[in-house]
């Protein structure tokens, strides 16, 4: 039924993937089980770095706040999903699509402002290791997480306040498991789109930066080491700028319902539950604060 404005606008039809109900059961469960495995990771790294006093360093804090968002933006998406693989009725009310549609862009966008101040910690840490501690000191570092978190709801706001005034003239269907900003536009009479990407080329320039420091190491020992340190977070910044440039920018010929699904699930369910294991793998400061937070378990246990 088309609309001709958004008064007349009650609910969305989320199509989602719409295979057969026992694949559905059995995508619940795989689905169940990464959102478990996310919640539990990122949960983890917030409690070691709130416990461990050996953690309470600017680089660790700034993974703390990430560790936290993740959870945050994986919550957002993956409750709706795994609802819409069980659940007969897959509608959703247009205030809880624009209520979904704010909280994912709004932590899309401080995830995009905190990885922009973590290469910026890590560029201080490797070109600039003799003032670091002075210059990242704890106001600092609050500064520029709340300043991440102001401003990603704040930007978001707007944008969301704006898409709240469209006009809608297509059917109510999205072709996705939730509220996309790009599928609402489809379905709009205007055309207009904002992408922002101020903090990726921040990190591009940060990573430049740290390069030619490493490069300038004149021992490989030195060399690996200081990659070590900012690897993880380099790793994280390709897998989450990677698969949203590849969702979103990628040539409009080159679209197809179903990669665009793959690649939103990857973009959203996926890479929250790799962050934690990428910095607990490759860390071995994050494999040794577990190691002493065990060991306080079991002492204070056998007391």
């Amino acid at each position: 039924m088309p609309w001709t404005n958004q008064t007349s606008i009650i609910k969305f039809l989320l199509l989602g993937f719409g295979n057969p109900k026992e694949i559905q059961i059995l995508l619940f469960v795989v689905f169940l089980v990464i959102y478990i495995v996310t919640l539990a990771g990122n949960l983890l790294i917030v409690a070691l770095v709130v416990a461990d006093q050996q953690l309470h360093t600017p680089m660790y804090f700034f993974l703390g706040n990430l560790s936290f968002l993740e959870t945050c933006y994986t919550s957002v998406t993956a409750p709706r999903l795994l609802a819409g693989f069980l659940a007969e009725d897959r509608t959703i009310s247009f205030s809880d699509c624009i209520t979904q549609l704010f909280f994912f862009g709004a932590l899309a966008c401080i995830e995009c402002f905190l990885l922009a101040v973590m290469a910026y910690d890590r560029y201080l840490a490797i070109c600039n290791p003799l003032n670091y501690n002075v210059i990242m000191n704890l106001r600092v570092c609050l500064q520029l997480v709340s300043a991440s978190w102001v401003t990603g709801f704040s930007a978001n706001a707007l944008v969301v306040g704006m898409v709240h005034q469209l006009s809608f003239c297509g059917p109510n269907e999205i072709n996705n498991f939730f509220c996309d900003m790009e599928e609402l536009l489809k379905l709009s009479c205007t055309k207009t789109v904002t992408f922002i990407m101020v903090p990726f080329l921040f990190i591009l320039v940060s990573y430049v930066r740290i390069l030619h420091a490493i490069l300038s190491i004149p021992s490989a020992t030195g060399r690996s080491k200081a990659f070590s340190t900012c690897s993880p977070h380099l790793i994280v910044v390709i897998l989450f700028y990677g698969t949203a440039i590849v969702t979103y920018l990628r040539p409009k010929s080159s679209y197809s319902l179903d990669k665009d699904k793959l690649l939103f699930l990857f973009y959203m369910v996926v890479c929250p539950m790799l962050n934690p294991l990428i910095y607990s793998l490759r860390n071995k400061e994050v494999k040794e604060a577990l190691e002493r937070v065990m060991d306080r378990k079991i002492f204070l246990s056998n007391l």
